[in-house]
């Protein structure tokens, strides 16, 4: 299995129960964050015994990132939600230099740090982006505390400027 297998994960599951509150599960972010949990979830569940703290905070750290996206999310608070972004970009930074050290201990294979690398870079690189977005959105007072979705695909570099649904 090549590494790209390793980290594509099925598409989560819609749920019938929506609102506006939820959004965040719209953000590409907190999807490839979701999506990073599983991984590191497959990778690390099979940490030997002596080993299972270093696992077990590997793991907890990259389920700060997804959860500090939605808490951010669900303030509506510009401030705060930039806050608990980089709240979820210091926990990502945490567990990136955790498989580093890892792979150098040769705990993980080569494939998996591959693997999780990927995605972790692709999720650094969103995460930086929409905060810079939201930076620049408080910075020209245009922030709404509404409920309404407004994230744009530019925030990722997709040349596409309409805003996800």
């Amino acid at each position: 299995m090549g590494h790209r297998e390793l980290y594509r994960m099925e598409p989560m599951k819609p749920t019938q129960r929506k609102n506006i509150n939820r959004g965040y599960q719209t953000l590409r972010v907190w999807q490839d964050a979701a999506d990073l949990y599983v991984l590191t979830c497959k990778i690390f569940r099979k940490f030997q015994y002596e080993l299972r703290r270093v696992a077990s905070n590997q793991i907890a750290s990259v389920d700060s990132v997804h959860r500090n996206i939605a808490e951010g999310y669900c303030r509506r608070s510009i401030n705060e939600y930039l806050q608990s972004l980089n709240f979820a970009l210091g926990s990502l930074g945490e567990s990136v230099s955790g498989v580093h050290v890892y792979r150098h201990a040769d705990q993980i294979t080569e494939e998996e740090f591959e693997s999780w690398d990927i995605l972790a870079y692709k999720l650094e690189n969103g995460m930086k982006k929409l905060i810079e977005s939201l930076q620049y959105k408080r910075e020209q007072h245009d922030w709404e505390d509404s409920f309404i979705l407004k994230e744009s695909n530019i925030a990722y570099g997709s040349a596409d400027p309409t805003p996800n649904p």
